[in-house]
């Protein structure tokens, strides 16, 4: 029997971060739930439920604070939904055993891919591509501890677009929001500055969650004494989260970003190869 005071800590410390990174919560708290000795599949499934309340409890500040680009999300969203739910369903089919490589391979990618970009504060877009013109896929924000307004331009529109699809297909399968490699494509693909990739991220992974946890809630994955105290818990503190984002330095959020993921590939990697067929 879990504790449930345990799991709303757990959630709350899970939101936090969450919020901070744009990682939605599901792939901090899914490997936390494994070592509790929740079973993977209900593990993803419950963790769809931490990413819908940590992409609730942030998105409405950053909005309000025009952190978030809304304009790019829609777009992006219609990749990632299609993605999510095609993933989900594939879920059923694949051995649990599987599923912990699966979700360190996708882990490790995010990790390479960002590492070589740490110390950038923030990206140059000379030019956009037609279709990031065309949409208009562009923005600006003050940021607090640069203590100016930051304009930037979003290029790339068609290429980010099929990389949300695998960020998409990911979540369905494994029961996060995918935020480690969306904000990867956010930033290197879409070059969006490393707070607006966190906030747009936060945003997009609700509804990518909603769609995949639709499919599980059928399949009879979602156990509610479980994912109750978790959204709470998550809610909490990815509203914290939201407040304090804005005060810190992009490539500190980046360096938070790296560290999470690195400590969760390591985890998955053991649950993966110390897991029976």
């Amino acid at each position: 029997m879990l504790n449930m005071a345990v799991i709303m800590l757990l959630s709350f410390i899970t939101g936090l971060v969450g919020a901070l990174t744009g990682l939605g919560g599901g792939s901090i708290m899914i490997p936390l739930l494994t070592l509790l000795g929740v079973p993977i599949k209900h593990a993803v499934a419950a963790g769809l439920i931490t990413v819908i309340a940590t992409s609730s409890g942030s998105a409405a500040t950053y909005v309000e604070r025009e952190l978030t680009n809304v304009r790019v999300a829609m777009y992006l969203e219609i990749y990632t939904v299609i993605g999510a739910i095609i993933g989900a369903i594939i879920t059923n089919f694949i051995a649990p055993k599987l599923l912990y490589f699966f979700f360190a391979g996708f882990l490790m990618t995010s990790f390479i891919g960002l590492r070589g970009h740490i110390s950038k504060e923030l990206p140059v877009v000379e030019k956009q591509d037609k279709l990031s013109s065309w949409l208009r896929l562009e923005g600006s924000y003050y940021d607090e501890a640069l203590g100016k307004v930051v304009d930037y331009k979003i290029t790339n529109a068609f290429p980010g677009g099929l990389g949300m699809f695998i960020a998409g297909l990911a979540a369905g399968m494994l029961g996060i929001g995918a935020g480690a490699f969306k904000v990867s494509v956010q930033e290197l693909l879409l070059k969006m500055p490393s707070k607006v990739s966190s906030t747009t991220s936060n945003f997009i992974i609700g509804m990518t969650a909603l769609a995949g946890a639709s499919v599980y809630l059928t399949m009879g994955l979602i156990n509610i004494n479980l994912a109750a105290p978790m959204a709470i818990g998550t809610t909490l503190g990815a509203i914290v989260g939201s407040r304090i984002l804005n005060k810190f330095r992009n490539v500190t959020i980046r360096y938070l970003f790296l560290v999470v993921v690195l400590y969760l590939i390591i985890q998955m990697l053991y649950k993966g190869v110390t897991a029976p067929w």
